[in-house]
């Protein structure tokens, strides 16, 4: 069996943990200041908000940077729920609009055409490891006088005219098991504002930055350090982990020929958290692939405004055709020569 993903816990962070755990100092401490500053290294130097969760961080960084109930935030329906979750969770609504067909991320002529009086924020999310439109996003959120966050879950070291993702808004990254680093579980809030960072700080914290001298009401949404303890080592590994990521995305994309192959836009570099092909009998090949002992999976076959959770009738014809024809097969780093041999000569054997 190929494993459609493989989170790697080496000796190092076994080591990282049993550190934590002889300091005595479990709880957010030292390692998580350490992992802070570590991450900033990758983002541009600005400010690095360590939390649980990659939810956490989108709901946390909404808040601190002003999200509020009555509020309208632009988000694409094709993405994982906690996208338009976060923005729910603020009080705010979120608007779902459709998607750009090649990149599968969000497409800007939806979004500004999705503006109202109410909207405050537009959210694009740099799905599978492939960034958004930056230059056009921050054209729109400047001319509009809108909040621009980045939702780069799945995009550690993806990069948008050589200017890393998360760093030209407010941006946020998750650390689940799967993703391209992992700390166990955990996320990062990333922004250039103080204020931000400071308002994100005491979100996190139960709204303290002193002890018991709480300003707002807030959260127990704080990373450990032995989660933090992790995250330092695997951020070691990343660069490493990536290129090899991009060395078998290379692979797929010159040997594959029974399915489409995802393109890259001219000015992103893709980190390859996932790498989708598409088919119009996705189903059929997926039936195949899980008969040969293959890995694969469907990221994502309900769109989230047709979640019992939102349930909007919108009409977004190309998530709809997406959710239908997507298929992600195996790239994590520990894929073999004979593995991407076997992955390849499957899909292309399928009729």
């Amino acid at each position: 069996m190929i494993s459609l993903s493989r989170p790697y816990i080496g000796e190092e962070e076994k080591q990282a943990v049993l550190r934590v755990l002889d300091s005595g100092m479990l709880a957010q401490g030292p390692e998580v200041e350490a992992f802070e500053e570590e991450f900033s290294e990758y983002v541009e130097g600005q400010h690095c908000i360590a939390v649980n969760s990659g939810t956490s961080a989108l709901h946390i960084g909404l808040l601190a940077a002003g999200i509020q109930p009555g509020d309208e935030v632009i988000v694409p329906s094709f993405t994982f729920a906690a996208t338009a979750n976060a923005v729910s969770l603020c009080g705010a609504t979120p608007v779902f609009v459709d998607i750009d067909p090649v990149t599968f991320t969000m497409s800007v002529e939806a979004a500004e055409a999705a503006i109202t009086n109410r909207t405050t924020a537009v959210m694009p999310v740099h799905l599978y490891g492939h960034p958004a439109d930056m230059d056009s996003y921050v054209q729109l959120s400047s001319k509009r006088g809108l909040l621009l966050c980045e939702d780069a879950a799945q995009a550690h070291l993806a990069s948008w005219d050589g200017i890393p993702v998360g760093t030209f808004g407010l941006g946020t990254f998750s650390f689940y098991p799967t993703k391209n680093m992992t700390s166990g579980e955990g996320g990062m809030i990333v922004t250039s504002s103080e204020e931000t960072a400071r308002r994100a700080r005491l979100f996190r914290n139960q709204g303290m930055e002193q002890r018991y001298r709480n300003e707002v009401i807030g959260l127990n949404n704080r990373m450990t350090d032995l989660h933090a303890a992790i995250g330092r080592v695997q951020l070691n590994r990343l660069e490493g982990f990536t290129a090899r990521r991009r060395e078998i995305a290379g692979a797929y994309g010159k040997r594959l020929e029974t399915v489409g192959v995802p393109e890259v836009s001219p000015k992103a570099v893709h980190a390859y958290h996932q790498y989708t092909i598409r088919s119009e009998n996705r189903d059929s090949l997926s039936a195949h692939l899980d008969l040969l002992g293959i890995g694969n999976g469907v990221y994502y076959p309900i769109p989230v405004h047709e979640l019992p959770s939102f349930g909007e009738m919108v009409d977004l014809p190309e998530t709809t055709r997406a959710s239908h024809e997507v298929l992600s097969i195996p790239i994590h780093p520990f894929l073999s020569s004979e593995d991407i041999d076997e992955i390849v000569e499957a899909i292309n054997s399928w009729c």
